[in-house]
């Protein structure tokens, strides 16, 4: 059996695949705060999805980015006080296996290539709109390569040097806004707002067409849902910002939700 897992901000989701085809009903946890009570959890939740069976390997993706080389955490907003954490090398002890690691975005997005509605297109970026923006480039059915990752919401977007905003998560992501409004973005309502981050997003997305070239764009993540930013209008503005092709790449929603990551495990675990 190959373990799957998504370890988010906020929740955690791990399945088990015998067949590399499908999984077992994910188990979801909140995610500790606690480095070291993230290992414990992993490794007893490990235990009871795979019951008898030997883990043979795990698979998944972790919302920081981290080091290619050594598998070491980085500065990140996420989980403060796991800088320097040696994160692939303690799950690969927490599960008892050989641990395949991406960034989180970068899982979902494989999955929405394979499973989802990126399916078909032969170079395909994945955006996640939530917590903060992640998002990844997918070429022929694989995570494209890079030397660091990819983190689309530290692009910037604005070069007044006074403003307290700059990159892309700081105008779009779920933390950014709370802190602009002062409630959760399920909360805000005025749909005067969500056009704003619309208008935004399209320019985001401008970006990552004219970096990326990809067939296609597929869009996910909490701030996408009924009540949040609507794609048809980051596309009806995203008309008259990108000029420079003729076909512009398709826009599609993501497909899979909250278990895109375990989709991606999936395919990351085949690879």
């Amino acid at each position: 059996m190959h373990l799957l897992f998504d370890i988010g901000k906020t929740k955690i989701r791990l399945a088990g695949t015998k067949d590399m085809v499908s999984f077992s009903e994910p188990k979801i946890f909140d995610t500790p705060t606690g480095y070291e009570d993230l290992m414990t959890l992993l490794h007893h939740a490990g235990k009871e999805i795979a019951g008898e069976e030997q883990i043979e390997g795990a698979a998944g993706g972790i919302g920081a980015p981290f080091n290619k080389q050594d598998g070491t955490l980085y500065a990140i907003r996420n989980f403060p006080g796991w800088e320097g954490k040696p994160v692939r090398e303690d799950l690969s002890r927490a599960f008892g296996a050989e641990v395949r690691l991406e960034n989180d975005s970068a899982v979902v997005g494989l999955g929405e290539a394979a499973h989802g509605a990126g399916k078909g297109y032969p170079v395909m970026t994945y955006i996640t709109i939530s917590t903060g923006v992640g998002g990844v480039r997918i070429v022929d059915g694989r995570i494209d390569r890079a030397v660091e990752g990819f983190e689309p919401g530290w692009s910037v977007l604005a070069l007044d040097p006074s403003s307290e905003k700059k990159y892309a998560a700081d105008f779009l992501g779920g933390r950014a806004m709370e802190h602009e409004t002062g409630k959760k973005p399920f909360e805000t309502t005025d749909p005067g707002v969500w056009e704003e981050k619309a208008r935004i997003l399209a320019h985001l997305l401008n970006n990552v067409a004219v970096f990326w070239s990809p067939d296609a764009i597929v869009v996910g993540g909490s701030m996408m849902k009924e009540i949040g930013i609507h794609l048809d209008r980051a596309e009806f503005y995203l008309k008259d910002i990108l000029k420079i092709f003729p076909n512009p790449p398709v826009l599609k929603k993501a497909e899979l939700g909250d278990i895109g990551g375990i989709w991606g495990a999936m395919e990351l675990a085949k690879k």
